[in-house]
């Protein structure tokens, strides 16, 4: 029987075959669990939740989420899709929400970085100095 430690290797082995030039690729995933699923040994859904939960963080570090109190300009979407490609490389999908509660100013949130300069958050800043 594998231990958790030898599980968490070899789905983190796996993790590894099914990325293409530094990215996830969803097909080679996808396969790569069927196989998984097809050789029925012992330990395969330990080891197939340990590859889901690296899938997840793979997914959140390549997704953006910029969150604004009004609609922004598409310019401005697009410098902004261009700075998050530089600084968090190619590949990162980014999706634009608006968010009246924000009050003005935006949120980006990129797995677990989160940038806001949204008045709401300087006010609740101001508020603890206080």
């Amino acid at each position: 029987m594998r231990t958790n430690k030898q599980l968490r290797r070899e789905a983190k082995q796996l993790f590894c075959m099914c990325r293409v030039n530094g990215l996830l690729d969803e097909a080679r995933a996808q396969k790569a669990v069927q196989k998984v699923l097809e050789a029925k040994r012992r330990g395969r859904f330990a080891l197939l939740s340990h590859f889901l939960r690296l899938v997840k963080l793979d997914r959140s570090q390549h997704t953006a989420e910029v969150e604004s109190a009004t609609s922004l300009p598409a310019a401005l979407q697009a410098s902004i899709e261009s700075s998050l490609e530089r600084v968090y490389g190619t590949g990162i999908s980014t999706s634009f929400a608006l968010s009246p509660a924000l009050i003005g100013g935006m949120r980006i949130r990129v797995g677990s970085d989160v940038y806001d300069g949204s008045v709401r958050a300087g006010l609740e800043s101001l508020q603890r100095k206080f």
